[in-house]
């Protein structure tokens, strides 16, 4: 398979960072496999890292984040009956909805209320914040409660200037911070915004 974009200086381990330290991924919201929907995840390298095969409708209640072999490191469920939105991330394949707690809990925020806030996050104890960086093609970013950025994803653009489409996005995850779990709420936004 082509990579995604050429190769760059690398640094040793599974995903390169960039001159501030921040590790970067490329976001292709297309399936790899025919007549599904989807998004593919590449590391600086250009090799898939994680991918999500959604056979079901767009919007899908249940979706799948899956490693490169087609592991699930995480199962993401809508809640019912929720007026703005809520979703609860599960570590693995999960089959048994009552007995385990979620990983993770996103929460569509009103707009009209809470400004360019879009989603509250819950990480067990800790809370973090989803915020636009404008409308939906200028990307957001993943905040914690003190207000430092933990990722940020944005329309992928090349070092000569030019923007590809909206379908291919740019997320940068500072150091330490889990990867699958800032991509499963990647996810969440994607769902909540009909793109997967």
């Amino acid at each position: 398979m082509a990579k995604v974009h050429p190769t760059e200086l690398q640094v040793s381990g599974p995903c390169s960072m960039n001159s501030a330290g921040k590790e970067t991924f490329t976001i292709w919201m297309k399936s790899l496999v025919c007549h599904t929907n989807g998004c593919t995840i590449f590391d600086s390298k250009g090799q898939i890292v994680y991918r999500v095969e959604n056979y079901d409708t767009k919007g899908s209640s249940e979706v799948h984040l899956m490693n490169l072999h087609g592991h699930v490191l995480f199962t993401i469920l809508k809640k019912k009956l929720q007026i703005l939105g809520c979703w609860n991330g599960y570590r693995g394949n999960f089959t048994s909805r009552k007995k385990e707690k979620s990983s993770f809990q996103v929460k569509k925020c009103c707009r009209i209320l809470r400004g360019d806030l879009v989603c509250e996050v819950r990480v067990g104890f800790n809370k973090y914040f989803m915020v636009s960086l404008g409308n939906k093609k200028q990307g957001f970013k993943i905040v914690n409660s003190g207000g430092d950025i933990i990722a940020e994803v944005k329309q992928k653009q090349l070092p000569t200037g030019m923007v590809l489409g909206d379908d291919v996005l740019t997320l940068e995850i500072e150091p330490s911070i889990d990867q699958a779990l800032t991509v499963a709420l990647v996810l969440v936004y994607g769902l909540m915004n009909r793109r997967l």
